[in-house]
């Protein structure tokens, strides 16, 4: 699956910290995050929407918005 997540991020440190969170998951293939777009790409197999939400949240980052690409 591939999910994406519009999320504020204002700095490189913000992209990295919710990277981090989402990669402590097990079960992510790839965690892609753009401060230009304000979007994060999560691929995986078996972990589902809203758990990968919930990581994001718990950075203390808003996330403004998200869909399931594929």
């Amino acid at each position: 699956m591939h999910y994406q997540y519009n999320v504020k991020m204002s700095c490189s440190g913000c992209s990295n910290a919710v990277s981090k969170a989402v990669n402590r998951l097990e079960d992510i293939d790839k965690v892609e995050t753009d401060l230009k777009t304000q979007t994060v790409d999560v691929y995986t197999a078996k972990v589902d929407y809203e758990t990968v939400l919930e990581k994001i949240r718990k950075t203390g980052k808003e996330v403004l918005g998200g869909k399931v690409v594929a």
